[in-house]
């Protein structure tokens, strides 16, 4: 059954990820009480950096804690060594991993660098691992130009697993000037599914200027299609919109 999502709009970027990094430490400190690690999803690419910079400032200056959290992130490009510079787990460790006391043991990144017989297995790994940390309480997510969530490119159905994808040609076109070009982008990635995503307790998208206004209007308002995955969030039970006013402009 589809719903009316919230969309919750901000004068800008910054005072959105203000409030939604207090409503996560929060989730965190409460998850924790009840003894047990709180298990966030998160997101890389520009969008959720001033998210992850807000983490780090409660860090370092209210005493937000890492040391009872699990992550596990939405997906990781094929090929890409790990010491890459634009490997996402070189990124998280960069953005916000290495500034906060994350335990290395509950950190949970794909990898991107397996030969092509090792990843059916390190998928379904991935899925079981998740399983086993007790789902995730709180998952972070972007929104691509082509609508996806993740690497979730258009065709990707509701019910899909972690898995290998191919990247959409705009989505390899807006990832080009960070690798130098184009040619340099991956094909492929390793992406959790709609399916996994969709498991989530609790979801926020964050989408920030007049660029996505267009799919997050079609997000938000239109029909759930598996043409822009992030259309199926319209049918989960606790999911907003974070978005500052040029995201919002089309709503």
């Amino acid at each position: 059954m589809t719903r009316t999502l919230p969309a919750r709009v901000f004068a800008d970027r910054e005072d959105a990820c203000r409030t939604l990094a207090g409503e996560v430490a929060e989730m965190i400190a409460a998850i924790n009480r009840s003894g047990r690690p709180a298990v966030l999803g998160l997101a890389t690419g520009r969008t959720p950096l001033p998210f992850y910079a807000e983490l780090i400032r409660r860090h370092r200056e209210d005493g937000l804690s890492f040391r009872e959290v699990v992550t596990f992130n939405l997906d990781e490009y094929l090929g890409l060594a790990e010491g890459h510079l634009e490997s996402y787990r070189a990124f998280m460790r960069r953005e916000l991993f290495d500034h906060v006391d994350i335990l290395p043991g509950n950190v949970h990144i794909p990898d991107g660098w397996l030969a092509k017989s090792e990843i059916p297995a390190h998928c379904a790994a991935y899925e079981r691992a998740i399983r086993e940390a007790g789902g995730i309480d709180f998952q972070l997510l972007g929104i691509g130009r082509t609508g996806h969530i993740g690497f979730n490119e258009p065709g990707s159905p509701r019910d899909s697993r972690t898995r290998v994808v191919a990247l959409d040609e705009l989505t390899r076109r807006d990832a080009g000037p960070s690798f130098g070009g184009i040619s340099q982008v991956p094909r492929q990635a390793i992406s959790m599914g709609c399916g996994t995503i969709l498991e989530a307790r609790r979801i926020a998208l964050l989408a920030w200027g007049e660029a996505k206004a267009a799919i997050v209007k079609t997000a938000l308002q239109g029909q759930v299609t598996d043409q822009v995955s992030a259309s199926f969030l319209q049918e989960h039970a606790d999911a907003a919109f974070y978005l500052d006013e040029a995201a919002a402009g089309e709503l």
